[in-house]
C-alpha cells in the first residue's frame, strides 16, 4: 500500500512517517508518532517573553523577537523551570518544508492541558496561532504560558502536537448524523440522543454516583515535571469535587478545573475528531486545551464502548453558575485519509483510553 496516497483527510501514522523519511518534516523522531499526529519535542532554545505574540505576515519570529520582546533568552539542555504566570517562546527541534496540498494544525497534548499549561505553535510569518499554511517552510516554535503550576521542562520534552490534513477533511454535520446511525458516536445513543449541530455536542456531568467529579486546582503547588510519569499526589495539587446535590458549581474567575462529559465518545478507525469551544455567547467560560482525539479512541475490540471527555474548564472574567449537563464544547470529526494501523490504545502508550474523570498521566493516585 501506498502510505501517501492521494485521498483527502486527516494524514495517518504512516503517512506522516514518510514525510519524516522523505525529509519534509525534519528533526522529528518516529517514535513520537501518534494514530493521526506527531508530538513535538521542544529544542534547545529558549527565550522569556514579554507578551504573547504573532510576527504577522510580514516577519519572522526571530525578526520578531528583535523587537524588544525578549526579557531572557536561556538553554533547555539541562533542563529549565518555567514559572506560571510568565509566557515563554522555545524553538521546536522539528523543520517543515510542506507540499502544496498539506496543510497542518497543533493543540496542546492532552497531559498538557490538564496541568493548565497553555500550549500554542508559531510559525514565521503566521498571523493565527495553530495554524500551519500549505506549503510552509521554515521552523516552529511554542509559546508556552503555565496558568497555574510552574514546570520543568528540557529539550526533548513535548507538550504540543501536529496533525497534517489534506483537501476535503472535514464532515458536515449530515454526513456526521449518518456516520451516528451507522455507527454510534455516543456510546449506547440512538441518533435523537445525539445533539449534532456544528459537530457533536458535550455536556458536562456534575451529578452521578462517583465519590468525585471534578477537580478544583489547588494554588501554590509545587512543581510539575513534564517528564515524569505517576511522579506526583493528586491531592498535593487538586481539591476534589463531590457530586453537586444543587446540580451546579460557581467557577470562581481565574481557577482550573478538571471536570467531565456526561457523553461516552466514540471516534471510529476511519477517522479523527477535534474539540471546539462553544460559543462565547452561551456562557462566561472556555473549555478546551487540548483538542485532539485520535482514530479509536472509545473504540474497543472493534466496539464502540466509549470513553468520557476530560474537560479544562476556566471561567473568564467573573463567577459563572455551569450546571450538570449544560453544553460546553462540541466534537468535529475529519476524515482520515488512510486507517492508522495502530488504532488509539491498540498496543500504544495511550494514557486516557476507556477513561472517566482522570487527571494527567503525572499524578498517582488520580480517579480512572
Amino acid at each position: 500500500m501506498n502510505k501517501l496516497n492521494k485521498h483527502d483527510g486527516v494524514l495517518s501514522a504512516e503517512m506522516i512517517a514518510t514525510l519524516i523519511n522523505e525529509g519534509v518534516i525534519k528533526g522529528a523522531s518516529l517514535s513520537r508518532l501518534q494514530p493521526a499526529s506527531l508530538d513535538l519535542g521542544l529544542g534547545s532554545r529558549a527565550w522569556r517573553v514579554r507578551a504573547s505574540f504573532l510576527p504577522s505576515k510580514a516577519r519572522s519570529v526571530a525578526a520578531r523577537l528583535e523587537d524588544g520582546l525578549t526579557m531572557q533568552a536561556f538553554n533547555l539542555d539541562d533542563g529549565a523551570v518555567l514559572e506560571r504566570g510568565c509566557v515563554y517562546l522555545v524553538e521546536l527541534c522539528e523543520h517543515l518544508d510542506l507540499p502544496t496540498n498539506i496543510i497542518g494544525a497543533a493543540n496542546p497534548k492532552s497531559s498538557t492541558g490538564r496541568i493548565d499549561v497553555f500550549v500554542r505553535l508559531v510559525t514565521d510569518f503566521g498571523a493565527a496561532f495553530d495554524e500551519i499554511p500549505a506549503g510552509y517552510k521554515g521552523p516552529l516554535y511554542a509559546e508556552i504560558s503555565p496558568r497555574t503550576f510552574s514546570i520543568f521542562v528540557r529539550a526533548g520534552s513535548s507538550l504540543n502536537q501536529l496533525r497534517l490534513k489534506r483537501g476535503d477533511y472535514r464532515v458536515n454535520d449530515v454526513a456526521l448524523k449518518a456516520l451516528h446511525s451507522e455507527t454510534p458516536l455516543v456510546a449506547g445513543a440512538a441518533d435523537l440522543a445525539a445533539d449534532i449541530d456544528g459537530g457533536l455536542g458535550l455536556s458536562v456531568c456534575l451529578k452521578g454516583a462517583d465519590d468525585v467529579i471534578g477537580w478544583r486546582a489547588r494554588r501554590h503547588s509545587g512543581l510539575v515535571d513534564v517528564d515524569k510519569v505517576d511522579a506526583l499526589d493528586a491531592n498535593d495539587f487538586f481539591e476534589p469535587l463531590g457530586p453537586q446535590k444543587s446540580g451546579f458549581i460557581i467557577l470562581d474567575p481565574d481557577e482550573f478545573y478538571i471536570l467531565a462529559s456526561k457523553e461516552a465518545l466514540v471516534i471510529p478507525p476511519d477517522y479523527a475528531a477535534e474539540m471546539t469551544p462553544i460559543n462565547p455567547g452561551l456562557g462566561e467560560f472556555r473549555v478546551h486545551y487540548a483538542g485532539f482525539f485520535d482514530p479509536g479512541f472509545g473504540w474497543s475490540d472493534g466496539e464502540s464502548n466509549g470513553s468520557r471527555a476530560v474537560l479544562e474548564v476556566r471561567s473568564h472574567d467573573a463567577p459563572f453558575v455551569l450546571e450538570d449537563g449544560q453544553l460546553v464544547a462540541r466534537l468535529v470529526y475529519e476524515r482520515m485519509a488512510a486507517r492508522p494501523d495502530r488504532l488509539y490504545g491498540a498496543g500504544l502508550k495511550s494514557n486516557y483510553q476507556g477513561q472517566g474523570l482522570k487527571l494527567s498521566k503525572h499524578f498517582r493516585s488520580a480517579p480512572v
